[in-house]
Parts: C-alpha cells; structure tokens; sequence
C-alpha cells in the first residue's frame, strides 16, 4: 500500500500522538476483534477500549481490509520496528507473494480447513477465505496484539464465524483432527538458533528421532515448523510455506531436505530472489516449499523467481528433477540454478576458473605477523589480504602489498629451512606452543600444524561474505590469502586482457547472482556458489578487453 493511502486510511495512527499500540487495540476491537472465537485471556485482557465502530476510520479500515489490503498489519509493523519483531520471527509476506501462494493451492484442491501456522495479521487466511468460502480459518500466533490483528482483519472482512486463532505455540498446540483436507500454508517465523530457548532445541531433537531423523540444534525455528507440520497433518493433507532459503545447503537443513523427500510429500520448490522483496524487513533469499503429505512423486518441480510476477509461474511450471537425484545431492541450490536459461556465448565462471576459499589460520594472532614475530626470516613471511576492506579499498586492481599485513606460513618438512633460519623458526615455535597454537581444531587437523599452507597468489581475489556485492581485484601484487577472500583461478591460462576483462565483468555481474542473502542483507557466496556467475566465454572477454 502507498504511503498517502496508508494515511489517508489511518489519520490517526500517523499522528505522533495516537500512534501507539493501545491505539490501535482500539481500532481492532470497533473491528470485531473479540468475535472470533478462542480469545485469550492475554489478548482480552489488551481488549479495554473500543474505538466507535461507526467513525469513518473504521468504516475505511473495513473496506480497505474487504478490498484485498491490510492496513492493520502495517499499522503494526509501523508501531513494532523490525528489531521489536525480530525475536519473534514476525516478518510479513506481501500480499502479492500471498495471492499466489494461495492461487498455486486452489489450483491443487479445496479445503476443507487452511491452518497458517504463524498467522501475524492474518494475510494468508484473508486470501484463502476469499479463495475457499466454506473452508474453516484457523491461525496460530504466540503475539497477543498480533492475534488480535489478525481477529480484527477477520471479523472486517465477514470471516469471524469460521474463523478461529489460537494464542500458543505452533509446535505444542493440539488441532482437532477432521476429515477433510487441510491446507498448510503462511509465513514460519525466521529465529535464529541462538534465540531459541534450550528445551525447544530438545524438543526438535527429540520430535526428530521419533521419526528416526537426526536434527541439529543450530536450526533455526522454519526448521521446527517443518516438523510440527508433519506431526498437525495427515494422509492427504497439503501446503505451501514461504521461508528463509539456507536450509536448501546448510547442514541443519538435511532434516527438512529429508522430510521434503519422504513423510512431507514434497512436489515443488520456488526459489524467490531478494529483489522480489520476499521479506520486506530482511533482504533474504527466499524458498516456497509446496508439498502433498503421503505423495511421492517422480520427480520434482523446481524454479527460480526474479521478481513477483515470476512466483506464480514457477509454482505451475518449472525444472523437472527426479527424487534420486535430490536424495543423491547434500545442496540443492546448485540444482535450482540449473533452472535458468545460459545466453549465448556465457557460461557458468566455474567452467573457466576454480575458485577457492582461503587458508584457515586457526590463531590469527599467532600467524598473523607482528612483534611475536620480529625475529622471522623474511622468506617465511607472505603479504596477504587479511581483511575484506583491504579488497574494498584496493578498487580494481591491488598493485602493490605495502599497506598489507604478513602472514606466517611455514614449510610441513622444517628441515627444508637453511641452517641459518632453522633456529629463530624453533625459537618462535617455542612460544607458539605456549600460546596453544598447537592445541586448537585447526592446528590438529593439519600434516604439519605449524605449517598454514597458503595458496599460491591467485589472479584474480574476490570477498564473499559482506552487506554489499563482493567485489572482484585483479591480484598484480601476487599477494596471498587467507580464508576472509576467495582465490579465482583460471583452469587453461589466460592472457593480462582476458583477466582484467573478467574480473571487471565479475564486479558488476555479482550485484545480481545468486549467493545466499541472510537476515539483515548479509550476503555471502560460497566458493560453489561463485562459480555459478555467468560470464562471457574468453574470446568475448578477449574482445570486450580490447575495445
């Protein structure tokens, strides 16, 4: 909804004086909030004064609301900022990705029931009542006034007499068993592993070895929600759930890549690009998970989507995948992006570069040079990129190493050292050992743990974990790295034209590629994932280079 319609809807939660929650409680019960039944105790005790249910606010809210919109969701994404919300994972859908949602649903079957299992203010049981007129609503939300927002859309647009929420939690809440189908469809709420109390972490443990899976308990809670689908649904049962897309590659997410597989009855998955917006609080890859419980297909469909026009089409059509070759694959990304056209004359970098993540130090404060290390040979010491905004900083092309710190790197055979260098080395190992640079993981999985083992200088240098695009250095100074950079190699040689063509051809084209974008805009591309840019094949490389 535009700004000015947003005023002109809500005149007095604009004004600074009324733009509180207990505001808009008043606007939800004039709505009819208190008529949908299974009211709380929490949310009546918020239900203390009523707005007049005749003002023309109100009149405007209910048609705004019967029109399609939610002027009650922005109201309370307004008064509660996205780092309010965040704890509890409330981060509305836009309602165009809902419409399409629930259009793929009417397409598959009508239900008896649509149960969203983190309601906030209702968008997807508003859409799925107009699209369903006799199915029965029901919502879970664990926000009293996120509850009561939803209870009021409900109640304005007709719903309230098969309409229910629930206060409580997705995972614990008993819904009565019917005997038609249910639809499963909304917006899991995104938290983080660390935000999730201990016993709820037991809880997926626990409900996961039940079913004879292993889970992780760095999941995050879309993972949890997941599982507490499959324990809600039946035979029949089916649903649509928009999430955060890492559990696609993650090692927490094989418990959902394997529920998708078996029990959950998964048939299609729609990777949504952060410039549709999927999350509007959050510039994050999103994934649409569409599933039949009990059915296994031969194959399942897969797609990408640009923008919200594409969703809808990627929910009906899209790249057909047999179930063994998923079952066979730890990450599904990969196959997702086999779901895209190559222009002619591109390819994927992967084709002419290997790219690879640098050196783990284990102790960066042991084999990064200073002080402690005054008394090292130069030869074992390496200009390296250390930091991300050594790249930022150096533009396009990093030519000298000056500003840049050292790196200890040391032989695995020692006794490669010259006699002269061989004693200042054991001297610094010495104090290295009392500085528990043996003792870490690093270090004991290493042939040699004294030895870092930097790769050689790459061509071409590239960040790959930041808030913005990576950005991508032709390496003239042949410096080293460590693992805060990624290495591109070329697989057959390429000529100094070629190389500053692709590098300068990687800086704008990754502005737009798919790495992983999490919660907040963190972006970050995996080595596999760089590979994956599209690129001009050498010749046009060659040709662009010599314009």
């Amino acid at each position: 909804m535009a700004a000015s319609a947003q005023l002109l809807l809500f005149p007095s939660i604009a004004a600074d004086e009324l733009a509180t929650e207990q505001a808009l409680v008043a606007y939800l019960a004039a709505l009819g909030a208190g008529t949908v039944p299974s009211l709380s105790f929490a949310e009546r005790a918020l239900l203390k004064k009523a707005a007049d249910p005749e003002s023309p606010i109100i009149k405007n809210l209910r048609r705004a609301i019967r029109d399609g919109e939610d002027p009650l969701g922005d109201a309370f994404a307004r008064l509660r900022n996205p780092v309010e919300r965040r704890p509890l994972g409330a981060t509305y859908t836009p309602l165009p990705i809902v419409d399409e949602m629930v259009a793929w649903a009417a397409t598959h079957a009508f239900p008896d029931r649509v149960v969203d299992p983190g309601t906030g203010s209702a968008r997807f049981l508003l859409a799925a009542g107009r699209a369903f007129p006799q199915a029965q609503l029901v919502g879970l939300e664990i926000d009293p006034l996120a509850a009561l927002t939803a209870r009021a859309n409900l109640a304005a647009a007709g719903f309230a007499g098969r309409s229910r929420i629930l206060l409580g939690d997705y995972r614990t809440e008993v819904l009565e068993r019917i005997s038609g189908k249910t639809l499963f469809i909304g917006n899991p709420p995104y938290v983080r592993h660390h935000l999730i109390a201990p016993e709820w972490k037991e809880w997926l443990v626990t409900q996961a070895k039940a079913r004879r899976y292993a889970a992780s308990q760095l999941a995050g809670l879309h993972v949890h929600f997941f599982l507490a689908t499959l324990a809600h649904a039946h035979d029949g049962d089916y649903g649509a759930l928009i999430t955060a897309a890492e559990w696609l590659d993650v090692n927490y997410g094989k418990l959902v890549r394997e529920l998708f597989l078996n029990e959950l009855g998964g048939e299609g998955i729609v990777v949504v690009e952060p410039t549709a917006r999927p999350f509007p609080d959050a510039a994050t890859t999103a994934a649409i998970t569409t599933f039949e419980i009990g059915n296994q297909p031969s194959s399942i469909r897969l797609s990408r989507a640009p923008g919200v026009e594409d969703i809808g089409r990627g929910l009906q059509n899209g790249m057909l995948v047999r179930r063994e070759r998923l079952a066979a694959e730890r990450r599904w990304s990969p196959l997702l992006r086999m779901a895209r056209p190559i222009p002619e004359g591109y390819v994927e970098l992967g084709e002419l570069c290997r790219v690879h993540r640098g050196a783990v130090t284990g102790s960066n404060k042991v084999w990064i040079a200073g002080p402690h290390s005054a008394d090292l040979p130069k030869s074992v010491l390496y200009a390296s990129i250390t930091k991300a905004r050594e790249l930022f900083n150096a533009g396009s092309v990093l030519a000298d190493t000056q500003r840049l710190r050292r790196v200890i790197d040391l032989p695995e055979e020692l006794d490669e050292l010259p006699d002269s260098e061989r004693g200042r080395v054991d001297q610094f190992l010495k104090w290295a050992r009392t500085m528990g640079a043996d003792k870490g993981y690093v270090a004991t999985h290493r042939r040699a743990w004294w030895s870092v083992g930097l790769r050689q200088p790459p061509p071409i240098m590239a960040t790959y974990m930041a808030r913005r695009p990576p950005a991508f250095v032709e390496n003239r100074a042949a410096a080293r790295y460590i693992n805060i950079a990624h290495g591109i190699y070329p697989r057959e040689p390429m000529n100094p034209v070629q190389i500053a063509s692709l590098a300068s051809y990687l800086m704008v084209a990754s502005k737009t590629a798919e790495g992983r974008t999490y919660a907040g805009g963190l972006m970050k591309f995996e080595p596999r994932e760089m590979e994956r840019i599209l690129v001009p094949r050498p010749e046009l490389l060659a040709a662009e280079g010599a314009k």
